[in-house]
């Protein structure tokens, strides 16, 4: 690019860049835009006007002394100035020359005094022009001047902006500025700003959705006439607040949603980045880690938890606790596993879970042998406020929870990680009032206590599971996982889903792995048709089993978990597993934002 003399002006400069615009395939629109910008030729005589109001600033003659006046104040008998006087005396001691007896006339003449006077009056004047007032009463008239005509690009993105009618004046005014959207990084339009005409179409008279229409169908520069509101609001006012999302969101499905094409669809447990809540109903939010720099609208957390508490009422949304629950992962059998926990000759504590068997055997029945889950009111499922977490060195290992499905064989799973490196995880011993056998040993095995001290323990919900089998009590405790975590070991538990509030705490910030079968279709070739494609063959009954409990634990209990496993073998699981429990410390996680306050 040919380089400008320090001479050259602002419209030299403006010529020059205009020519050395050079569009390519990614950037011509942009590039035609900014050239038709530069070609304009009121920007071109603005520029001139700005270069020689600078250059008069920087060339106007400034007075040094502004009461010269004051020279001639005390004055002589000879009418002069001091100052003079002394002058004629070093001229008068000095050889007199041709010049010098000029200069000395000069100053000897009354019309000196004059001169000052007048030099001051100029020096202490402010010539600068001074603006009438504003009138009070602004008529209609006046208001109309006011309008300014804005060019965005718009490329094939939204603009980013929504409107509405004004219930009062009738006008079409902009509701909201999408951050991040074309409206936005212009800075040039505002919420509150009144439509008056787009591309030349004047607006006043139609409808809010024929105006979105011209706008959608609008490509590359957009020219809009705007009359700016009265009080601008603070378009800086971002409120930065990560949320992860309980649910999935389809804009094209919510009818309640006033502007679809600018709605922001996301998946459950996705987070999102709030970057607004001023409006109380409809918040403006991305995608953490989307490309897309434009903000999108996502109803509210007030909002959508109106919207289920209306259908819970209404019958339209069933509550979890209505709902038939389904049988989860099956403790294991003496074909699948030793069930005393030995397992490759090293015996693992706690991995027997034949008091589960005894309360799927009694569900129905009495309340003795079911867990202790509270009948509380289930949540509204909407967001979760959660912030960046990384474990720091010397913190306490995070609790590493699994449940799964009918068919998952969690126990088989977890023998394995405990058994393939003892060192570094281990798991919570549980409690139990059945007699302690001859090899047994207090705290390794179980920890036996009488049927008193459990059911007190019970009493003051120390355990987290717990049920009978053969007239035994079993249970796991809650000081049973503290533990294993203050020996600074992983602790892997395997608990029903209903106990996972219990453990989401602060204090053991845990890790939550779903793990499921995978469930294939069998194929079939029907007979007498070599030629025909196979068809799937529908599941048998246990696999419909497999399939009804995980769906079931993925509805009701998705949210709350980090991630899934889908296990078609045990080395396979287990392969998984580990690479998920060895970044656990290194990597960083969404975790809720109360966990780290």
């Amino acid at each position: 690019m040919p380089v400008l003399s320090e001479d050259s002006g602002l419209h030299e400069t403006l010529a020059l860049l205009t020519s050395q615009l050079r569009p390519d395939s990614n950037h011509k629109e942009e590039m035609g835009f900014l050239r038709d910008v530069f070609s304009e030729k009121s920007l071109s005589y603005l520029m001139k006007i700005h270069e020689k109001l600078r250059y008069y600033e920087r060339q106007s003659p400034t007075p040094v002394l502004h009461s010269a006046v004051a020279l001639a104040e005390d004055v002589t008998s000879t009418g002069m100035p001091s100052h003079s006087l002394q002058v004629m005396e070093e001229l008068q001691a000095a050889s007199v020359h041709s010049d010098e007896r000029e200069l000395l006339q000069l100053l000897s003449t009354p019309h000196l005094r004059a001169v000052l006077m007048v030099h001051d009056t100029v020096a202490q004047k402010n010539f600068d022009p001074v603006l009438p007032p504003l009138p009070d009463n602004i008529d209609e008239d006046f208001e109309e001047e006011s309008v300014k005509i804005v060019r965005l690009v718009k490329n094939k993105e939204p603009l980013g902006a929504t409107i509405r009618r004004d219930e009062h004046s009738g006008a079409v005014v902009v509701a909201r500025i999408m951050r991040g959207g074309a409206a936005d990084r212009s800075g040039l339009v505002h919420v509150g700003d009144e439509l008056r005409e787009v591309n030349g179409i004047a607006v006043l008279h139609k409808r809010p959705d024929e105006i979105s229409q011209i706008l959608a169908q609008s490509q590359g520069s957009i020219t809009l006439k705007i009359i700016p509101a009265t009080q601008e609001e603070d378009r800086f006012k971002e409120s930065k607040v990560f949320m992860r999302a309980l649910f999935h969101y389809d804009p094209r499905e919510d009818r309640a949603i006033p502007c679809q094409e600018a709605g922001l669809p996301f998946q459950r447990r996705q987070v999102l980045e709030v970057v607004s809540q001023d409006d109380p109903t409809w918040w403006q939010a991305k995608r953490v880690g989307d490309t897309n720099l434009r903000a999108g609208l996502i109803p509210s957390k007030q909002f959508q938890e109106r919207r289920l508490s209306y259908r819970r009422a209404t019958g339209t949304l069933p509550s979890p606790q209505s709902l038939k629950k389904p049988p989860y992962d099956q403790p294991c059998d003496t074909e699948t596993c030793d069930c005393e926990g030995y397992f490759k000759g090293h015996y693992v504590a706690g991995l027997r879970r034949s008091f589960r068997l005894g309360c799927r055997e009694r569900l129905g029945g009495s309340q003795e042998g079911k867990m202790s889950v509270g009948a509380e009111c289930p949540e509204l499922l909407t967001y979760e406020e959660v912030a960046r977490y990384q474990q720091q060195p010397g913190e306490r290992p995070r609790l590493v929870i699994l449940i799964g499905s009918l068919g998952a064989r969690l126990q088989e799973l977890k023998q394995k990680v405990v058994a393939e490196n003892p060192q570094h995880f281990g798991v919570a011993v549980p409690h139990t009032t059945r007699p302690r056998k001859s090899q047994e040993k207090e705290g390794v095995e179980y920890h036996f206590v009488s049927k008193q001290a459990f059911e007190a323990d019970l009493h003051h919900s120390k355990f987290l599971e717990h049920g009978e089998y053969k007239e035994n009590l079993y249970g796991t405790s809650l000081e049973a996982i503290r533990a294993v975590m203050a020996k600074n070991k992983v602790c892997l538990v395997d608990v029903e889903p209903e106990a996972l509030k219990q453990l989401r705490t602060s204090e053991f910030k845990p890790y939550i792995i779903f793990v499921k079968p995978a469930i294939q279709e069998k194929r079939k070739t029907p007979p007498m048709s070599p030629a025909c494609e196979d068809t799937a063959a529908p599941l048998d009954e246990e696999q419909q089993e497999m399939a009804t409990s995980a769906a079931f634990i993925d509805q009701h209990y998705g949210h709350l978990v980090d991630t899934v496993l889908v296990r078609e073998d045990l080395q396979g699981a287990y392969d998984q597993l580990k690479a998920v429990l060895e970044k656990l410390n290194k990597d960083t996680y969404w975790v809720p934002v109360s966990w780290v306050r």
